[in-house]
């Protein structure tokens, strides 16, 4: 059997994280620069816009962080009516977005996500 991608390997970590946490609907790994890496995203959502987006809501985060003397940047998240937008690092080249149902319980959807995020830095 033929040894998998990189890509490969991040989509099979994203449907995993998809399947075993029931609160995230869908997930992405971003570039720092708002390129899209792997996806486990619905059909009717755009690839390059939510690339874009991750990219920008984690630059602004961690300015944020440090203009204010919080410390290096965790997540970010938005809380929207129906329901959340995720963003965690995953070391220094990309940040893994997540979308969580609006009832979802945020402690175990931060806690997969950080076991993701580690697994994805060592990847990317």
């Amino acid at each position: 059997m033929a040894k998998k991608s990189r890509v490969e390997e991040l989509t099979d970590l994203l449907k995993d994280l998809d399947a075993t946490t029931p609160d995230i609907e869908a997930s992405a790994v971003v570039s720092v620069d708002g390129l899209m890496i792997a996806s486990a995203l619905p059909k009717d959502v755009e690839e390059d816009r939510v690339a874009a987006m991750s990219a920008a809501m984690l630059s602004l985060g961690e300015r944020t962080a440090k203009e204010l003397a919080r410390g290096g940047l965790s997540e970010v998240y938005v809380k929207g009516e129906n329901g959340y937008v995720v963003l965690m690092a995953s070391g220094e080249n990309a940040v893994l977005t997540a979308l969580a149902r609006k009832d979802a319980k945020l402690g175990l959807v931060f806690l997969d996500m950080k076991r993701t995020a580690e697994e994805v830095a060592e990847l990317v």
